[in-house]
């Protein structure tokens, strides 16, 4: 039963986050103008699960196993730290790590929530971007939201757009990350 009460808590906390969330952003005094982003890149989020026997190349792991209800991992948690890369290539150099973690919760079909950190440590940026929504995997593209950052990317607020790249049987996949950051200091 504690299981069950920690994830419940862990939701509930994620969700009351993005709520706050929110809420800054109806209190904001300026309007943003979505088509003016203060900073765009477009990244690749690698994702390889633990199978069984691939331990040297895996970046994530279930740790919670899908339930009986229905056919789509509905219940299953991964926990991930995982490349991101410039280019779609999976062994080109990672410019961040995305650790965190996702969750299947639909049992009607496919549908993930996501919340990480992208921490970034490169002469090019140093910091980290939190993101945190569902992946609506049926939708050609999802938009989930940016809630906070430190270093380069202190109090940014955003979307990341993700669009699935690549799909590989349950064990591997590749998203591309369009992000748009509307409030950068």
């Amino acid at each position: 039963m504690a299981r069950i009460n920690f994830y419940e808590y862990i939701v509930f906390i994620l969700f009351s986050l993005l709520i706050l969330h929110t809420f800054s952003i109806i209190a904001h005094s300026e309007k943003l103008d979505e088509k003016k982003p203060c900073k765009r890149f477009v990244l690749y989020y690698h994702d390889i699960l633990f199978n069984g026997t691939n331990a040297a190349n895996a970046t994530s792991a279930a740790v919670a196993k899908p339930t009986k209800l229905g056919n789509y991992k509905h219940g299953m948690l991964v926990v991930f730290d995982d490349p991101i890369t410039k280019d779609n290539h999976l062994l080109s150099p990672p410019v961040a790590r995305a650790q965190g973690f996702y969750f299947y919760d639909m049992k009607t079909e496919y549908n993930a929530w996501f919340s990480y950190t992208l921490i970034f440590n490169s002469t090019e940026h140093k910091g980290t971007i939190n993101i945190m929504g569902a992946d609506m995997m049926g939708e050609e593209t999802r938009d989930l939201s940016v809630v906070g950052g430190t270093g380069d990317f202190f109090m940014t607020r955003g979307i990341a757009t993700f669009r699935t790249d690549v799909a590989q049987g349950a064990y591997y996949f590749r998203l591309e990350m369009d992000i748009k950051l509307y409030e950068c200091y």
